[in-house]
């Protein structure tokens, strides 16, 4: 069974900094584009980064351009997302995500149960 389990979230103040991680299990991730995406409250779920199978090619939400980075190791725990400079406006339920392809192009085939991000201005 295909598993995404997020980690890293919590309270920080706006100017701060989480890193999350998602772990996966089930599949062999490692040929999968994968991405982030979040939910804020009363919002529609949006795609903020992702990132191609070999992490040659990446995507960026404009409203994160310069404060957060994706990254992954195929080794290990597959994905990340550094977000540095947090702002109140990202306050959301954050998903991590697997494309059962190579790049990032249409919609995930698995989702992770998604880690509350909360900034308090």
């Amino acid at each position: 069974q295909v598993q995404l389990v997020e980690s890293g979230g919590g309270l920080v103040q706006a100017g701060g900094f989480l890193r999350l991680s998602c772990a996966a299990s089930g599949r062999i991730f490692s040929s999968y584009a994968m991405g982030w995406f979040r939910q804020a409250p009363g919002k529609e779920r949006e795609l903020v980064a992702a990132i191609s199978w070999i992490g040659a090619n990446t995507y960026y939400a404009d409203s994160v351009k310069g404060g957060f980075t994706i990254s992954r190791d195929n080794a290990k725990n597959p994905l990340y997302l550094q977000m540095n400079s947090l702002e109140p406006e990202g306050t959301a339920v954050y998903y991590c995500a697997a494309y059962e392809r190579a790049d990032y192009s249409g919609n995930p085939a698995y989702w992770g149960k998604g880690t509350l991000v909360t900034v308090s201005s």
